[in-house]
């Protein structure tokens, strides 16, 4: 069984907004519904875990259920943060995944993720034990003590970007989310910072500069702006399809 895991437990202050931005509405959905939509879509996706925001589990659910969310299958508390978030669904799924089951953990405000992502994810969780999205970085990187100067960079052909979604055999991310709290280890920002504090191994599936994170107004405009793209995109493939039926 494949089982995306969502994270929607945060409250987004930085896009200055009075609700959670996973709920900020976008033409005609809140942000975490396009999510959703992604995973609903996806065949190798079996079923859906959010771990909400104190509050927002009826909302969703109501959003969900309009949208034809079918997947959505449990809505838990989500945590203080990324890391108690995800470690409150997955011990939830304890009496339901095996050890060889894998878990796609996706933040709900990287809605414009793509079918081929979860694809390639899944699949090198699969082969690997894990599959984390993950792209090259373009930019000149530099160490920095103040945030206003440098001296040093960084080889760029050291570094990858990851993103989400990642992807784990089960049984190793429920391992590894109880071992970090025998650890002491209580405030990772993403699964894999704790499997690396951990000394894990990790393996990359492929990411896209598309599959933005919306954490700021800015954010919002790009995803606005991808989507209708998409979007048109869709469209024009779905008229040129219906004309050769012609």
């Amino acid at each position: 069984m494949n089982v995306a895991l969502i994270l929607a437990g945060g409250s987004g202050t930085r896009t200055e907004q009075s609700i959670p931005k996973q709920f900020l509405p976008i033409n005609d959905n809140p942000i975490i519904i396009y999510t959703l939509k992604a995973f609903q879509k996806h065949p190798e996706v079996d079923a859906i875990i959010v771990s909400c925001i104190s509050g927002w589990h009826d909302v969703l659910k109501g959003y969900a259920a309009a949208a034809g969310i079918t997947k959505l299958r449990w809505v838990v508390d989500g945590g203080d943060n990324g890391q108690s978030s995800a470690r409150n669904a997955l011990l939830t799924l304890e009496d339901i995944c095996d050890s060889e089951d894998i878990v796609i953990i996706h933040d709900a405000v990287r809605p414009m993720i793509s079918q081929e992502i979860i694809t390639d994810c899944i699949a090198k969780a699969r082969e690997f034990g894990s599959g984390l999205s993950a792209i090259r970085c373009q930019e000149t990187i530099m160490w920095t003590n103040d945030g206003e100067t440098g001296r040093t960079g960084i080889d760029r052909n050291d570094i990858m970007r990851v993103q989400t979604p990642q992807a784990y055999k089960y049984g190793k991310v429920l391992w590894a989310h109880k071992e970090a709290l025998k650890r002491g280890i209580t405030n990772s920002v993403y699964t894999n910072t704790l499997m690396m504090e951990l000394g894990e191994e990790l393996h990359f599936s492929i990411g896209s500069n598309k599959n933005i994170k919306i954490t700021t107004l800015e954010d919002i405009d790009m995803f606005k702006a991808l989507y209708v793209t998409r979007r048109d995109k869709w469209l024009r493939q779905k008229k040129r399809g219906a004309a050769k039926k012609i």
